[in-house]
C-alpha cells in the first residue's frame, strides 16, 4: 500500500497559480559571492521547519538552519527571509530569494519549474485513527471514511490507494482531526509532524486517545529548491548538505528538531541523495 511520491502529480491551486508567473531572475553564484550575500527563505510559522521562537524572538528551526550552513559554505553573509507557506513558491519565483529551504516535497510539477538539491529531508504520510479502532495497517482503512487536507498529497493518496473508501476533505487538518474525535471518520491522512502532534495532543488534554499507524502510506522526499538552470548554487547546496552529513551535523540538527530532543521522537531513515531520478 506504501507510494512513492516521486509518481504523485498534485496540481494544486498554489501551483498552478504559480506557474502562470513569469520567473524573474535569482541571482548566481558568482553574483552572490559579488554581493557578500545569500537571500534563503524559510516558512515563518511552521515549526519545527520555521518559526518565530517566542522565548528568544529570533526564527529558529531546521530549515533556519539549512539556510545557516549554506551561507557559511560559500562564504557570505545570510540575509535569511521568512515568509508564509503560501507565498513560499513564488518568492523564488519573482528572484527575490536566492535559495528556498522550505519543507519542498519533491513533485513532478515542481521539478519542471525549479532544480531540486538532495534530499534533505524526508516526511512520511501516515493515517490516524481513534486508539479504540480495530484499524491496525493502512489496508484496513479501505472501505472507510478518511478525511485528508483539501488539496494536499494525502487527498491525493488517498484517491489512488484507497478507492473503497469514503473521502472527506477539509480546509485543513485540524477539522479532520475534530472530525475522528467526534467520529464523523474512522481515519485521517496526512503529514506525520501534524497528525503526530494531534496524537500528543489527544493524550496530554485528556481528549479521547488517538494513535498513529506504525506503517507510512507515502515518504514525501524534500529538497532546497533554487531556479532552473542555477546549476552553480545548486552544487554549492548539494555540497553543504553532504558536508553536514559526513560531519555528523545533520544527525544533529535532525535529533533537535524531529528525533530524541523533540516531541516527535522520529527516527532518521534517510540518505543524502539525489531526488526525483
Amino acid at each position: 500500500m506504501r507510494w512513492n511520491l516521486r509518481i504523485i502529480s498534485v496540481v494544486g491551486g498554489l501551483l498552478a497559480a504559480s506557474s502562470a508567473v513569469t520567473m524573474s531572475h535569482a541571482a548566481t553564484l558568482d553574483e552572490i559571492r559579488q554581493k557578500d550575500e545569500l537571500v534563503c527563505a524559510t516558512q515563518d510559522a511552521a515549526p519545527p521547519y520555521g518559526f518565530r521562537d517566542t522565548q528568544t524572538n529570533r526564527y529558529a528551526g531546521y530549515d533556519v538552519e539549512m539556510c545557516k550552513a549554506i551561507a557559511e559554505h560559500i562564504g557570505v553573509k545570510l540575509v535569511h527571509k521568512p515568509v508564509s507557506t503560501e507565498a513560499r513558491i513564488g518568492e523564488l519565483k519573482m528572484g527575490r530569494v536566492d535559495v528556498l529551504a522550505g519543507a519542498v516535497t519533491w513533485l513532478p510539477e515542481r521539478a519542471e519549474q525549479f532544480d531540486f538539491s538532495h534530499q534533505y529531508l524526508q516526511a512520511a504520510v501516515r493515517i490516524l485513527v481513534r486508539d479504540n479502532s480495530d484499524v491496525r495497517t493502512p489496508a484496513d482503512i479501505d472501505g472507510r471514511k478518511i478525511c485528508a487536507a483539501k488539496g494536499s498529497s494525502g487527498a491525493a493518496i488517498a484517491t489512488k490507494t484507497f478507492r473503497n473508501s469514503q473521502l472527506i476533505t477539509l480546509q485543513g487538518l485540524g477539522p479532520c482531526y475534530l472530525a475522528l474525535q467526534g467520529e464523523k471518520v474512522d481515519g485521517v491522512i496526512g503529514g506525520e509532524l501534524t497528525t503526530k502532534r494531534f496524537e500528543i495532543d489527544s493524550r496530554e488534554s485528556g481528549k479521547e486517545p488517538v494513535r498513529l499507524l506504525d506503517e507510512a502510506v507515502a515518504q514525501e522526499h524534500i529538497g532546497i529548491i533554487v531556479q532552473k538552470g542555477n546549476s552553480d548554487l545548486l552544487a554549492a547546496v548539494n555540497e553543504t548538505l553532504l558536508e553536514l552529513d559526513k560531519s555528523g551535523r545533520l544527525d544533529e540538527l535532525y535529533d533537535e528538531w524531529f528525533g530524541s530532543k523533540s516531541i516527535y521522537k522520529f527516527v532518521r531513515n534517510f540518505a543524502v541523495e539525489p531526488i526525483g531520478q
